[in-house]
């Protein structure tokens, strides 16, 4: 079975890092994002919607209910009835009462039609006589003839320029209980309308109110939902159409539903004083834009750290590498190339040579009684020689020569575009520099030669061929009696040099 090479068992711990940190970051953010938004929701349908459907509330009642209460204390007004039952004498103290009501509450306008002289009174005076045939009067006998005490229907009026007016339609009755006119006061359907957008601004909300029929009767100036206008019903609209049946009446409750794949949150709240339904609508884009935005930082954040972490990974692995490499290729005694990494060095050293072609000369060197020196003076002292020896060979070469201990007391030395002769005088530079050198041990001088075999590459040599002639030059100056250069050639016989 093939082993799999460390770059690929690298590549697969990275890989699964990345996995594993990927896969951690982004359950982490996303079950954050989902508890978060379960958490949003909640409170949005539960507090958040109900609450400001209540200050809502608050606030129709203070502008919108306000006006409904005023026209109902007007039907119960004394003063009126009393003044309707004792016959209309005087029209201008009905003016009077009328303006009172209006400048005091602040109303857009106020009135009084009664049903005996079917006379329209105005805070600015009497307008006009109702008439049955007359379409823009309908809306009195409308009043007159319904089951409730009171309608809210939007109509011009005549005494403001037929400016459109929400008016407030008050059955009045006598002390015998009999229907003897109508009475209310009215706002502008701009000033209605310029109250719902304060509504809206306020509190970040669509806010509008439905009928029990369904209709929309007041919105923004910007329309209901989906943009639909006054007088529209909520089955027109396709988002809606499944809700209106759900709608409570006359109770309140949440909803959800969803417009072009957008899902919007609303509070229904059934107002007793209007008979409508007061709509709060909230889009959940909106709500939850806040946590997305958390979730695309977290998710950000996340690849940044999954990267910094893998690159810190990387170096790590690349260090590491570098150590094991370096363990492998390395003397551990001297730091020089050992065998193997000599091997890695030599191989490239010879292939640029043959492929130029240069001169390559290789030394190979071996300390003379390097055996009983260890016997004499012991195995720390032969260590502390091998690594004076490794500086001191390095000392004498270039930087591009290739050094290596070949094990034990032998070493190596591959000279570049370096020829025979050449090569001899830097072999004996070494030879003469270490017989020069003392080698200090606890407080012992000791002395060394070394032996040393020559030889240069042949168009036909491997590194095999070649070391092996540099082995048998080394042995030859061994055998002719040590601290001395041989140099032998493919078709010479050795040759030895020795001052």
């Amino acid at each position: 079975m093939p082993l799999r090479s460390p770059l690929y068992s690298q590549r697969s711990l990275v890989l699964t890092l990345i996995a594993l940190l990927g896969a951690g970051f982004l359950a982490t953010s996303l079950l954050s994002y989902y508890a978060s938004r379960a958490s949003i929701r909640d409170s949005i349908v539960n507090t958040e919607l109900p609450l400001t459907s209540d200050t809502v509330y608050s606030e129709i009642q203070k502008d919108l209910v306000r006006p409904i209460l005023i026209s109902s204390m007007m039907s119960r007004d004394t003063f009126m009835r009393d003044w309707v039952v004792d016959g209309e004498q005087n029209p201008e103290q009905m003016t009077r009462y009328l303006n009172e009501v209006m400048t005091h509450y602040g109303a857009y306008t106020a009135f009084f039609v009664s049903n005996a002289s079917l006379t329209y009174y105005h805070a600015k005076g009497v307008l006009k006589q109702i008439k049955v045939t007359e379409p823009r009067d309908a809306w009195y006998f409308r009043v007159r003839d319904m089951a409730e005490p009171y309608e809210i229907n939007v109509d011009p009026d005549l005494a403001n320029k037929d400016n459109l007016t929400f008016f407030i339609n008050y059955k009045v009755y006598d002390y015998n209980n009999r229907f003897i006119g109508a009475a209310g006061v009215g706002l502008t359907v701009d000033a209605v309308i310029k109250l719902i957008d304060r509504y809206q601004q306020r509190y970040q909300r669509s806010v509008y109110f439905v009928d029990t029929f369904g209709r929309l009767v007041l919105t923004g100036a910007e329309g209901g939902p989906q943009g639909a206008h006054i007088g529209q019903t909520l089955s027109e609209l396709d988002s809606m159409k499944s809700l209106v049946s759900q709608l409570p009446k006359p109770n309140s409750g949440s909803y959800e539903y969803s417009v072009q794949g957008e899902g919007h949150f609303l509070n229904v709240r059934f107002i007793p004083e209007l008979n409508w339904y007061l709509f709060v609508d909230k889009r959940e884009d909106g709500a939850l834009s806040e946590i997305r935005h958390s979730l695309y930082l977290n998710l950000l954040i996340c690849l940044l750290v999954t990267l910094i972490v893998l690159a810190l990974l990387n170096r790590v692995i690349k260090r590491y590498q570098s150590r094991i490499h370096a363990q492998a290729t390395l003397d551990s005694l001297t730091d020089l190339p050992n065998r193997r990494g000599f091997d890695l060095l030599a191989a490239q050293a010879m292939h640029e040579a043959q492929r130029e072609p240069k001169p390559l000369t290789a030394l190979l060197l071996d300390l003379d009684h390097f055996k009983a020196l260890n016997d004499t003076y012991g195995h720390l002292a032969g260590d502390q020689v091998l690594i004076g020896f490794a500086r001191d060979l390095e000392s004498c070469l270039r930087h591009s020569d290739i050094v290596c201990r070949w094990g034990g007391e032998e070493f190596i030395v591959l000279l570049k575009d370096t020829d025979g002769e050449t090569g001899q005088m830097i072999a004996e530079k070494i030879r003469r520099h270490v017989e020069q050198q003392d080698y200090a041990y606890n407080g012992h001088s000791l002395k060394l030669t070394v032996s040393i075999g020559l030889t240069t590459l042949q168009p036909d040599d491997t590194l095999h061929t070649l070391l092996s002639r540099a082995d048998h030059a080394m042995y030859r100056a061994k055998q002719t009696g040590r601290n001395r250069t041989c140099m032998l050639s493919h078709s010479s016989s050795p040759h030895t040099v020795h001052e």
